[in-house]
C-alpha cells in the first residue's frame, strides 16, 4: 500500500509499527464490535515460535464472525480456561448456550470447571460434533496464509502481537465493527483513524 504510493519504507519499520500498534488496536476496537450471537465454534490450530509449536485457541460464532482468539504456550485444560475467561470478558460477547469443540478433551473439562464457578452459564451445551466445527477450521487458513510466509517467529510476545494484528484487521474486514461496513474501505480506514486519535 505505501510503494502503491510512493513511500518507501524499510519492513523492520512495518514489524516495529505492529509490534507497538497491534496490541492498542486490540483493546481499542473491543467496544466497538457487533454483539456476537450464542453459538460458539471453538478450536485451536499450531503456530511456530523459536522453533517449537505453540497454539493459537480461536471461536467464531455460528454466523463465523470473530468472538475471540489467545495465542498459549500449552493445549490443556488450563489453557483452555483461560481462553474462555478472555472470550466472555469482551464487552461484544455473551454467555454462549451452545460451544462446539473439537476432540480435545480439554474444552470439556474447562467448561465443566467454570460452570461450577459460575463463570459460564450452567446449561451451556458442549458438543463434540466434527462437522459443525469446519466453519473455524476454515477460518484458520486465513491466518496460516498470513504466518507461512514469515517462517515462523522469533519469541511468544512477537508471536502474540504480530497474530492480534492479523486477527483484528480481518475482524474490521469482515464488517464487525458497527460503523466500518464489510466493503467499504474507505469506512474502515476512518474507523481505524478514529480509534488511533481516540487514545492520542
Amino acid at each position: 500500500m505505501l510503494a502503491d504510493r510512493g513511500i518507501r519504507v524499510d519492513h523492520t519499520t512495518l514489524f516495529r509499527w505492529i509490534q507497538a500498534y497491534a496490541p492498542e488496536l486490540e483493546n481499542c476496537i473491543r467496544l466497538h464490535l457487533r454483539p456476537t450471537n450464542g453459538s460458539w465454534r471453538v478450536d485451536e490450530t499450531y503456530i511456530r515460535v523459536k522453533g517449537k509449536w505453540v497454539y493459537l485457541y480461536r471461536a467464531v460464532e455460528a454466523a463465523g464472525q470473530t468472538t475471540d482468539f489467545l495465542l498459549s504456550p500449552k493445549r490443556n485444560a488450563a489453557a483452555a480456561r483461560r481462553f474462555f475467561g478472555k472470550a466472555l470478558k469482551q464487552p461484544h460477547t455473551v454467555n454462549p448456550r451452545a460451544i462446539t469443540v473439537d476432540k480435545n478433551a480439554a474444552c470439556p473439562i474447562a467448561t465443566n470447571a467454570m460452570k461450577l464457578e459460575r463463570t459460564l452459564w450452567r446449561f451451556a451445551k458442549v458438543l463434540q460434533v466434527k462437522f459443525l466445527n469446519d466453519i473455524v477450521e476454515q477460518d484458520h487458513r486465513r491466518i496460516k496464509w498470513l504466518v507461512w510466509p514469515g517462517l515462523g517467529f522469533k519469541s511468544f510476545v512477537t508471536a502474540t502481537r504480530t497474530i492480534a494484528g492479523y486477527e483484528v484487521m480481518a475482524i474490521i474486514r469482515n464488517g464487525q465493527a458497527v460503523s466500518a461496513p464489510a466493503n467499504d474501505m474507505g469506512a474502515q480506514r476512518d474507523f481505524i483513524d478514529t480509534l488511533f486519535c481516540a487514545t492520542a
